[in-house]
């Protein structure tokens, strides 16, 4: 269950993408807070501690911000391209009891039947939680499952509180046959290989003659 991060925030009072760049060349993150109807308010947040928190899903930030407090929740995250860099964070204000809608990463444990083969097809759930005891993860088991099973959404256990929104018939796995390659059989490829040398050296003789043959009507 989520447990608040506490991080303390400055707010921005400059704006444009010269201001954000200096911001993230400081070590900082530049984000927004919005929701609840009140209108976006531009922070900055220590880099290091909020790169941490970012690794929690749906992370609940209390946020300390000129000496009050502030409950918001990692919504969306803008990430650098190539470096391991957050470049931008946008957070959702949430109160104490509120119910949010989340998607949370689904884990898949345990190995299918000999023979069989485990597909994940959905990697999150949306469900719907209370916003500080949303789960971080939920894990469906495929232990021994045959070839032909199938895990939905209806089939995720869910922790008490949580209920699900996504559709009740959403895959999220899929156990098959493993797919069969097409493998040559043994002796083909060799049979074909003489076959070619043998048309090739043959082509090769005739053109030989054909030259010895021209060659003796000149003469």
């Amino acid at each position: 269950m989520s447990d608040t991060i506490k991080i303390s925030a400055t707010v921005r009072s400059d704006f444009g993408k010269g201001y954000a760049r200096r911001i993230r060349m400081a070590g900082d993150i530049p984000a927004v807070i919005y929701g609840h109807g009140e209108e976006p308010k531009h922070v900055v947040l220590p880099g290091h501690a909020t790169t941490l928190a970012a690794r929690v899903p749906n992370a609940i930030l209390d946020l300390d911000i000129e000496g009050e407090s502030h409950l918001a929740m990692i919504k969306d995250i803008q990430r650098h391209a190539i470096r391991p860099e957050l470049q931008h964070i946008d957070l959702l204000t949430v109160k104490r009891g509120e119910r949010v809608e989340i998607e949370v990463p689904v884990h898949v444990e345990g190995e299918p039947a000999v023979g069989a083969v485990a597909n994940q097809e959905e990697t999150v759930l949306l469900v719907e939680a209370d916003a500080l005891k949303a789960p971080e993860a939920l894990t469906v088991s495929i232990e021994g499952r045959e070839a032909g099973a199938h895990v939905l959404a209806s089939d995720v256990e869910l922790p008490s509180g949580v209920t699900l929104v996504a559709d009740a018939e959403l895959l999220i796995v899929n156990v098959s046959e493993p797919e069969e390659l097409d493998v040559p059989e043994p002796g083909e490829e060799g049979e074909n290989a003489p076959e070619g040398d043998i048309v090739e050296a043959s082509e090769e003789s005739d053109q030989a003659g054909e030259a010895h043959d021209s060659d003796n009507s000149k003469h």
